[in-house]
């Protein structure tokens, strides 16, 4: 059974990495998407509300599941007994910190291959930096993040405004 790791941020989850899940699911046995519980970058959202929208979000792929980790993710997958990590390439500038960030882990676990996954077109554009900003900024994010998520958006957004 071959098992893949999904690692990222995922703050929020939108329907580009939503994409990247539903083919990697797809492709391996079992894929967990991994949450990263530290990440250098502020965060809007816990890693338990980041959890739980990467939960419902895909919520109807039985070989996925969703859990945080808040070490390495090349120590992350080998805890998981996953031997590839996947990843999703929007735009060139992408491949550059994805392969710089493959050939460390390699050195790290021979035995952990990454694999990058093309977004596809209609995602090209979609980042969660760009959600968070248009969100914040009272744009229109339906068509790139699932309802639940946009509630969450809202919400949090809301009560910001009204501090």
């Amino acid at each position: 059974m071959t098992i893949a790791v999904y690692p990222g941020t995922f703050d929020p989850m939108h329907y580009g990495h939503i994409d990247i899940a539903r083919r990697a699911a797809r492709i391996f046995d079992a894929l967990i998407v991994g949450v990263y519980d530290r990440p250098h970058k502020s965060v809007l959202f816990s890693v338990q509300e980041r959890v739980d929208m990467a939960r419902a979000a895909l919520s109807d792929l039985p070989n996925v599941r969703v859990m945080s980790y808040n070490r390495l993710t090349v120590d992350f997958v080998q805890q998981q007994g996953a031997t590839v990590i996947v990843r999703g390439l929007r735009v060139i500038s992408d491949f550059e910190l994805e392969y710089q960030m493959a050939l460390t882990n390699r050195s790290m676990n021979a035995d952990i291959d990454t694999l990058c996954l093309m977004t596809s077109l209609e995602h090209a554009f979609i980042s969660s930096s760009i959600v968070k900003e248009l969100a914040e900024s009272g744009g229109c994010v339906d068509k790139l993040v699932p309802p639940h998520v946009l509630q969450a958006l809202q919400a949090r957004f809301q009560s910001s405004r009204d501090r």
